[in-house]
């Protein structure tokens, strides 16, 4: 199986909307998940069909970026100019009222949209692929207090706000951040198994929802009494 390589752009985005979703990818990541079995107790079928994921932090330059929240900093690890060829993109949410997506950037987004390859967004991330232009005409949401500021701002969006995610072709759009997250466990278990997200959501001790926001993409437990068990189980 070759390396998957996803990346995502850096600017000042809410922490949560991209390492979230990168933490979950990365604890499905086979050298991950196989340097951790003797403290999960992993299956080795499991980890022998493990999907191998390279991350890129996309800079407009190296210059560090200090994030909108959680007073992080990140080092890019790639810049637009020197970036791998990617299988999938992240953008993570900014402020949607004050944020301008840099040009690089933009271009960046919309040639990797235009040539099919996958593109996630999380929060008000939308946003910002909105004002590429890339959302024209497409179904999509975001995070849920944006929305009718959003309906304004980029009208030829078909936004919505009834599902957690929206998948619309080759863009998927999540909305609050940890929605995104289960938006990325969906793309995990239709891509590599349930074993996968399984194994990946409990060395989080996370449990997705569903597209409706429901907690029923991981299978109940329940003890004799018929009494709900907690979902993961640990060794």
């Amino acid at each position: 199986m070759a390396p998957v390589h996803i990346g995502a752009l850096l600017f000042d985005y809410q922490a949560i909307d991209v390492i979230g979703p990168i933490d979950l990818l990365n604890s499905c990541n086979k050298k991950y998940m196989s340097a951790l079995q003797p403290l999960t107790g992993a299956k080795e079928e499991t980890v022998s069909h493990a999907p191998e994921f390279i991350f890129h932090h996309i800079g407009v330059d190296k210059e560090p970026v200090h994030l909108l929240s959680s007073d992080i900093t990140i080092v890019p690890s790639a810049t637009v100019d020197e970036c791998p060829d990617l299988d999938i993109l992240i953008i993570g949410g900014p402020d949607p009222v004050n944020f301008k997506l840099h040009p690089k950037h933009a271009d960046f987004l919309r040639k990797h949209v235009a040539a099919g390859k996958l593109l996630f967004t999380n929060c008000t991330g939308a946003a910002v692929a909105a004002s590429t232009g890339v959302l024209d005409g497409k179904n999509a949401t975001i995070n849920n207090l944006a929305f009718k500021l959003m309906k304004q701002v980029y009208p030829n969006v078909n936004w919505s706000i009834n599902k957690k995610w929206v998948v619309d072709g080759n863009i998927w759009t999540g909305g609050g951040a940890v929605a995104g997250m289960d938006m990325i466990s969906y793309w995990i278990k239709e891509n590599y198994g349930l074993d996968i997200l399984s194994q990946a959501s409990s060395m989080l001790d996370f449990e997705p929802r569903d597209i409706d926001g429901v907690l029923n993409v991981l299978p109940k437990r329940y003890d004799e009494s018929g009494n709900q068990l907690p979902t993961h189980v640990f060794p």
